[in-house]
């Protein structure tokens, strides 16, 4: 298994001119805590899609590792969307529609700081032992609102993603969510990122949309429910950083 940290964004709503991925979380930078727990996980590689500051955000994260042969670097240049983050990293890795290579890849967000190493591999071990084209992690809150939802069919497995804007009744009432974390098979992710569209609001490419494409196309989907939800809290604003910091805090002082 690879992994590709997406950690593109602008981060407009931080309010910042610091690049988002480094703001610091209990003084680590919140991509470089994901990069951590990534260490702890049978990897053979680590790429990291930047974009906004490209070069700051790439040489702080190096130097503050202390070792530049951890992961590497990749640019997103022009920010279209998740799915076009993805489609970049898996090209470093050597992917592309034509390409023979096969192996199970990582893909998770770059602001979510309390996610642990214990969490990833449980996700890893049950898409391996599944064999899934698609492994999602999700969480189930009392409060879902402004989540995508989780669509199962009567089997269990996951049919889709629906956005919260564009859920009906019914789909606004399930509390299980997706988190943005997910496994794939890499050719499988490569042959369906190439069918991703842009005809939305924000004329962006979702990463969300490959895993309807590939249910509709029979294969499998599944997911992991996260044990504590607060591992998969994103931040996207200044008081969502102060939030995180208080609970990692809060973990430190129980062990």
């Amino acid at each position: 298994m690879r992994a590709i940290v997406l950690a593109a964004g602008d981060g407009s709503r931080m309010r910042s001119t610091l690049p988002k991925p480094l703001h610091l979380v209990d003084g680590v930078p919140m991509t470089l805590r994901i990069l951590n727990a990534l260490e702890k996980i049978n990897l053979e590689g680590v790429v990291v899609v930047v974009g906004n500051q490209a070069k700051l955000v790439a040489e702080t994260l190096t130097q503050l590792s202390g070792d530049s042969t951890r992961f590497d670097f990749v640019e997103q240049r022009v920010r279209r969307g998740t799915a076009d983050a993805a489609r970049i990293g898996l090209q470093s890795f050597g992917i592309h529609e034509a390409s023979e290579l096969d192996f199970d890849v990582l893909v998770l967000p770059g602001d979510m700081p309390l996610l642990t190493s214990e969490t990833l591999i449980q996700m890893q071990e049950h898409h391996q032992k599944l064999r899934s084209a698609a492994t999602l992690l999700t969480a189930k809150f009392e409060d879902p609102s402004g989540y995508g939802r989780i669509i199962r069919d009567k089997d269990g497995r996951i049919e889709r993603v629906v956005e919260h804007a564009d859920a009906g009744p019914a789909e606004l009432d399930i509390n299980e969510v997706n988190t943005s974390v997910y496994c794939f098979n890499s050719l499988l992710l490569s042959q369906t990122l190439a069918k991703v569209e842009n005809s939305n609001s924000q004329n962006e490419y979702y990463l969300t949309d490959v895993i309807e494409l590939l249910g509709k196309s029979g294969h499998l989907v599944t997911g992991v429910v996260v044990e504590e939800a607060d591992e998969v809290r994103g931040v996207n604003t200044q008081e969502q950083l102060v939030e995180c910091e208080t609970l990692l805090r809060a973990r430190t002082d129980m062990k």
